[in-house]
C-alpha cells in the first residue's frame, strides 16, 4: 500500500498499485465520483465509488467539507478531465461536515465574494484561490531563504520587542505590563515607565533594519525576515498592521552594488515560483482575467499575470534619477491635463502610486529604480549627497503595485548622522548604540527592505494584502 498526497498521486505512474489517500471532500457526484483535495496541489483527485458495495449510511456522510480516507487502486481515468483515478475499495470518515452548516460557510459550492471569506478566514484556506495563494506564499518564503542562504548571507532574529522607532514615524503599537485602570504615575502625572516590565517604554518593531545593520558589522551581510507592525490607521488595499519583512544589511557595499543584489533577488524569487508553482498560477491567472472583465476598460491591466511576472524576469530594471523622474511626470500628459489624482508641480514632491506606476508601465515599460531622493522625505539613517539636499536611497516599482523595494545606503559618517538625528529631535540616547556602530569601524553599508506581503500581492495577482496573509490584522479586526 502506497500512502501519498494527492500532488505525487495525479503525476503516479504506478498504475494497479494499492494506494491511501487522506483528504477533504469537495464534491460527490452520482453517488459515484468524489472529488477529492489535501492541499497539497488546487487539481482534486476523482475517487470512483461503486455504491453497490458500500453501506447507504456511509455513502450519506460524504458530504461537501468532510474529511475522509480512501483505499483503492490507481488508474487511468475513463473521463477526459483527469489523468488517473483512484478505484475505491475502502472509504472512511474520519470527520463529518453537516450538509446544513456547511451551506452557511464558504465550504459550500457556490461562489463567494473576497469580503465573505474574510469573514471565515479560518476556512477560506480550503478554497481554490486561497489554497493557490498560500501554497504560492509558502514557496516564496522558501525561495526568499535559498537565495541568501546561497549568497552566503546570515539570518537574523531582530526583536519583536523593541525601544526605538526605527522609521521616526510615531505608527507605533506599546507594549506594556502596566496596570492600564491604575498605572504608576510620576509628580507630574505622566506614566511612570521605569515601573513597567522593561524599565522603560517599549514597543512592537517597525523595522528590524537598525539591528540589522550592527549584525551587519560583524558577520559582514545578513537578512531578517519577521513580522513588523504599523499602528497606521490606513483601512486601503495597500495597508496591514501587522506584515511580514525581508531586510538584508550588506557590509562594504554602496548603493549601486544594492541595486544589483535587490534586482536580482527579486529575479531569483519570480522565477523559483514560476518554476514550482505552474498549476496555481495559471488558475490565479485565470481568476484574474475573470475580475479584469468586471472592471471599465480604461481601470484593466494591460498584461495578464504571467505576462507581468515575465516582464519582471525578462527586462533590466531602468534605473533613473528622482530629479530626471519629477522632469517626466512634469511633462507628461496626464499630469499637464490633470489626469494625476496628485499633480506634480516641482521637485520634492513625495511620489504616488500613480505616478510610481506611470513611469513604469506607461513611459519606461520596465521594472524601474528610482534614486537620489530629496533628504526632507526620506528617514535621517541615509547617506546625505554631496550636493546636501538629496540622499542615497533607492525605490523599485513594479508594475501594477508601485513601490515593492525601498533601501539605502546608510549614513556611515558619526556626525552627520548625528546631525540629522538632532535635526529631527531624535535622542542619541535612545539610539547610542546605533551610534557606536559608527564610532568602531565604521564603513560604507547598504540595505533594504521588501514588504513581504506586497511581493506575494504582485505573483499572486491578487487585489488586495488582506487576501495574501492567513489571519489579516487591519483597523478595528483582529479576529481569529
Amino acid at each position: 500500500m502506497i500512502q501519498a498526497k494527492i500532488a505525487e498521486t495525479l503525476n503516479s505512474n504506478q498504475f494497479l498499485q494499492e494506494f491511501e489517500i487522506k483528504g477533504w471532500v469537495r464534491a460527490f457526484r452520482s453517488n459515484r465520483f468524489i472529488a477529492l483535495n489535501d492541499g497539497s496541489t488546487i487539481n482534486n483527485l476523482q475517487c470512483v465509488v461503486d455504491f453497490e458495495n458500500f453501506e447507504e449510511e456511509i455513502l450519506k456522510r460524504v458530504t461537501v467539507g468532510a474529511a475522509i480516507r480512501v483505499l483503492g487502486t490507481l488508474k487511468e481515468s475513463q473521463g477526459s478531465q483527469q489523468r488517473v483515478e483512484i478505484e475505491v475499495t475502502e472509504l472512511e470518515i474520519l470527520g463529518d461536515a453537516n450538509p446544513e452548516e456547511v451551506k452557511l460557510t464558504i465550504l459550500s459550492p457556490k461562489r463567494h465574494s473576497l469580503e465573505k471569506l474574510r469573514e471565515q478566514a479560518h476556512l477560506r484556506v480550503r478554497t481554490n484561490t486561497f489554497g493557490a495563494v498560500m501554497r504560492v506564499r509558502s514557496r516564496l518564503s522558501f525561495a526568499v531563504h535559498s537565495y541568501f542562504q546561497q549568497n552566503n548571507f546570515h539570518y537574523v532574529n531582530t526583536p519583536i520587542i523593541t525601544g526605538s522607532d526605527a522609521e521616526g514615524a510615531g505608527e507605533i503599537f506599546k507594549v506594556t505590563a502596566l496596570d492600564l485602570k491604575n498605572p504608576p504615575k510620576k509628580e507630574n502625572g505622566e506614566i511612570d515607565y521605569k515601573k513597567d516590565f522593561f524599565g522603560k517604554e517599549t514597543n512592537l518593531t517597525v523595522s528590524g533594519q537598525l539591528e540589522g545593520e550592527a549584525y551587519a558589522m560583524g558577520l559582514g551581510q545578513i537578512y531578517t525576515f519577521g513580522p513588523t507592525f504599523r499602528a497606521e490607521n490606513s483601512n486601503t488595499s495597500r495597508h496591514l498592521a501587522e506584515f511580514w519583512m525581508i531586510e538584508p544589511e550588506m557590509a562594504f557595499c554602496d548603493l549601486d552594488r544594492n541595486m544589483d543584489l535587490a534586482e536580482d533577488f527579486i529575479k531569483y524569487v519570480v522565477y523559483d515560483v514560476l518554476k514550482h508553482c505552474k498549476d496555481d498560477l495559471e488558475f490565479l491567472e485565470q481568476r484574474l482575467e475573470n475580475e479584469e472583465k468586471l472592471k471599465p476598460k480604461a481601470e484593466r491591466t494591460e498584461m495578464s499575470l504571467l505576462k507581468k511576472l515575465n516582464f519582471v524576469l525578462e527586462n533590466n530594471f531602468k534605473r533613473v534619477s528622482y530629479t530626471e523622474a519629477i522632469e517626466i511626470l512634469k511633462n507628461c500628459k496626464p499630469n499637464k491635463k490633470k489626469k494625476f489624482d496628485y499633480i506634480i508641480e516641482e521637485w520634492g514632491a513625495d511620489l504616488q502610486s500613480e505616478h510610481e506606476r506611470y513611469l513604469v508601465e506607461k513611459h519606461f515599460k520596465s521594472p524601474v529604480i528610482l534614486f537620489d531622493y530629496p533628504a526632507n522625505i526620506k528617514a535621517f539613517y541615509m547617506r546625505l549627497n554631496e550636493d546636501g539636499k538629496t540622499v542615497r536611497a533607492m525605490d523599485i516599482l513594479f508594475p501594477g503595485i508601485g513601490e515593492i523595494v525601498g533601501g539605502s545606503q546608510r549614513e556611515e559618517r558619526l556626525e552627520v548622522l548625528q546631525s540629522k538625528m538632532a535635526e529631527l529631535n531624535i535622542d542619541e540616547k535612545e539610539l547610542w548604540w546605533y551610534l557606536d556602530t559608527r564610532k568602531f569601524g565604521t564603513c560604507v553599508h547598504s540595505g533594504f527592505g521588501l514588504g513581504f506581503e506586497r511581493l506575494v500581492q504582485f505573483v499572486t495577482g491578487m487585489g488586495n494584502i488582506r487576501d495574501v496573509i492567513p489571519f489579516p490584522r487591519t483597523p478595528q479586526n483582529a479576529e481569529f
